[in-house]
């Protein structure tokens, strides 16, 4: 019997599997699914027309008085091989989504809760029937049975099955971090949690929508894309029908059935048509590998178009807490006495000042003294009093604390020390009297410290013209010295907690896409307004609400990565719809001169200067350019899955690479690879056993009409 809390495992078939796979590819043949890709669609009715054409002649005994049963099998083969390639590439990206969320929902499969009752008593219940507004009790050992805020106790929580995150985490009522993801693990305390989701409207439910795909709507570039890609789409019909028009009406050319469909099939934009459903899923993919949650594709795709990122200083830029850095003795101290009296003041002070000044103090050597317990007394740091330190057993206090509350404690500063905490103020750091029986020996200096490789990731933003702003409650001093040691564009210092939602609307009101991150519920509405709103998971239900995207993992810098995924995306959509049109402009040189030279009309003027690869027999010239058109769309799921490799360059350079790479590309891909096809075909109708299949296709489909 498994025991309370316990998860009940559910045996499903993986989602990665070849089967599942290949049977999700032929299911996609329904026209409920074509239908969302215009381009693939439009190549979908022409192959249902061949195949009823092909089996069928003679209900169009006008149309196909050409009818050539093996030509028109093949063409109808390697339509449906086009449509099952564009189908495949689909079917993989929904696969490796499906595939995560069935990791994900192993974790909270079969929990149960403890709901507190109105009457205070404790009730079993499962998971799915909470209600938002119920009240839960979470204890060590269990899983935390829904999204919630903690309302009373604190709680150490293990969320590395869905963060990756090893470190623990603590969550307590009070303050920002109170919020709980269900399917979480409770290591240490208990805690009363009041519920914010219901099961199937959880982060953890939101997630599994994401990355399965389940009613991904297309985002607004890829709805523009669509829209061109039909127009070009449209624009071609008339091109192809106007051409065999005239063709009929001069007499000079004679255009069969078949050959008309695979010149309209490969001078559509079937390539990026085929491709454009598995870039959308693979970039939200990309997104919830990163253990981000995105509300929506239109958050991502809005990252990689961004003009503004403003970020916050403590924890996002810095790493949050002020660290010892450096001692400067006052005159006529030896240092061995100022590192003593910084080992004693802190020894006993927990906070990440304090911890941080006595390993200062131990890497210089600082001399120890052994303490008795019970034997002296301890005082704290406050908000108030900004000094903390201890008296020794023979009545000598050793304290540190800011120059203004050491001064009214009765140690003033020499000249000189004063001299040098006026310079490192300058300098953004954070001067520490340290004091012995009311005498300053010395100061120790504070800094919040930039995190390794903030500059570089911030140039990189500048590279691809992001601008960034640097959003801070510290006074200008500190926050201009940050400022310059990261290399952000502007900063705001002494901000209010209103002032990033001004900041953001400024910046909208002059046309930019704006990102921002925050976790606290002051955040919220900023968050709301700004285009990319990064909550973080460990802030309140407001801004994760309010958001639209939400950090597992508590990052704020994850925003910079993030920007990075979105710039890939739009290049991948970018590069292979490039390499597609120029892919496409190659294959006229293939199949317009075939249908002259099927004519006889290959003696025209200007005709053999068209047929640059020298394609002599046009029925394996326009089965070469189909059979190359179907062919290069799962040679390119690779790419889209993956994405384009992206690196952090300016707009121009961009759009030069993907002409070079992708353009120019496309362009010698496609005669390279049409001509191949073609020895290829060439090669296999030469072979004895294909004449033989000729032969008995030619029995078993019908007769040409007459």
């Amino acid at each position: 019997m498994a025991q309370v809390g316990a998860h009940v495992p559910v045996r499903r078939v993986p989602h990665t599997s070849l089967r599942r796979v290949l049977g999700d590819s032929f299911r996609m043949f329904r026209p409920r699914a074509q239908i969302r890709s215009p381009v693939m669609f439009c190549v979908y009715v022409l192959f249902l027309f061949l195949v009823v054409l092909t089996l069928v002649p003679r209900v169009f005994p006008d149309i196909a008085r050409t009818y050539d049963p093996g030509y028109y099998l093949w063409v109808t083969i390697i339509l449906f091989l086009t449509l099952w390639f564009a189908n495949l590439s689909t079917a993989i990206a929904e696969a490796q989504g499906r595939a995560r969320a069935d990791s994900l929902r192993e974790i909270r499969s079969g929990v149960r809760a403890r709901r507190v009752l109105p009457d205070g008593t404790v009730q079993w219940v499962l998971s799915d029937i909470l209600r938002v507004g119920d009240t839960v009790e979470i204890r060590a050992g269990e899983p935390v049975p829904m999204d919630g805020d903690v309302i009373a106790g604190a709680v150490l929580i293990d969320e590395s099955m869905m963060t990756g995150e090893s470190s623990p985490v603590t969550r307590e009522s009070g303050g920002d971090q109170t919020s709980v993801l269900g399917g979480t693990q409770v290591i240490q305390g208990t805690a009363r949690v009041r519920v914010t989701a219901v099961s199937g409207g959880s982060f953890l439910d939101r997630l599994i929508h994401l990355v399965e795909g389940v009613g991904r709507e297309p985002t607004p570039n890829e709805l523009a894309l669509m829209v061109l890609l039909s127009a070009l789409t449209i624009s071609l019909f008339v091109i192809v029908m106007t051409f065999v028009y005239l063709a009929d009406f001069t007499t000079i050319v004679s255009i069969d059935l078949a050959t008309i469909v695979a010149l309209f099939v490969c001078l559509m934009p079937t390539t990026i048509g085929a491709l454009l459903p598995a870039i959308g899923i693979s970039g939200i993919n990309r997104t919830a590998r990163a253990n981000v949650i995105a509300k929506s594709g239109k958050a991502v795709e809005a990252a990689g178009d961004l003009d503004v990122l403003i970020l916050d200083k403590t924890g996002t830029i810095t790493v949050g807490n002020r660290l010892a850095v450096k001692f400067l003795p006052g005159p006529g101290v030896a240092e061995a006495d100022l590192l003593e009296a910084a080992l004693l003041s802190s020894s006993l002070d927990d906070t990440p000042e304090g911890r941080s000044i006595v390993r200062l103090a131990a890497r210089r050597n600082a001399p120890t003294r052994r303490l008795e317990r019970d034997k002296f007394k301890v005082l704290p740091f406050t908000a108030e009093r900004k000094m903390s330190g201890i008296t020794l057993p023979d009545g000598s206090e050793v304290y540190k604390g800011s120059i203004r509350a050491m001064e009214a404690y009765g140690a003033p500063l020499p000249p000189e020390l004063r001299d040098a905490a006026a310079s490192a103020s300058r300098e953004g750091m954070t001067p520490l009297v340290l004091a012995v029986q009311r005498r300053a020996l010395g100061l120790v200096l504070l800094k919040d410290v930039v995190k390794p490789g903030i500059r570089d990731r911030i140039r990189e933003l500048k590279t691809m013209g992001i601008r960034t702003i640097m959003c801070t409650g510290d006074n200008r001093l500190t926050a201009a010295a940050i400022a310059r040691e990261s290399g952000v564009d502007e900063f705001v210092a002494e901000a209010k907690p209103e002032t990033k939602l001004t900041l953001v609307e400024r910046e909208k009101a002059q046309g930019r896409l704006v990102a921002m991150s925050g976790d606290g519920t002051n955040d919220a509405p900023a968050l709301a307004r700004a285009d990319v709103g990064l909550a973080m998971n460990s802030g309140t239900g407001a801004a994760k609400e309010a958001g639209n995207m939400v950090d597992l993992d508590s990052d704020p810098t994850k925003l910079i990565e993030i920007v990075s995924i979105g710039k890939q995306l739009l290049i991948t959509r970018g590069g292979l719809t490039t390499f597609s049109i120029t892919n496409d402009v190659a294959k006229y040189f293939a199949i317009i001169p075939a249908i002259f030279i099927a004519s006889g009309a290959g003696s025209l003027p200007g005709i053999s200067a068209l047929n640059v690869l020298g394609l002599t027999n046009p029925e394996y010239a326009v089965l070469a350019a189909l059979l190359f058109n179907g062919l290069i769309i799962p040679c390119l799921i690779p790419l889209a899955l993956i994405g384009v490799p992206f690196r952090p360059r300016s707009a121009i350079d961009l759009l030069r690479r993907n002409l070079l790479l992708y353009g120019f590309g496309g362009l010698v891909s496609a005669f390279v690879g049409i001509k191949l096809c073609y020895v290829f075909i060439a090669w296999v109708a030469a072979q004895p056993g294909v004449a033989a299949l000729g032969v008995l296709v030619g029995h078993v489909l019908p007769l040409r009409c007459a």
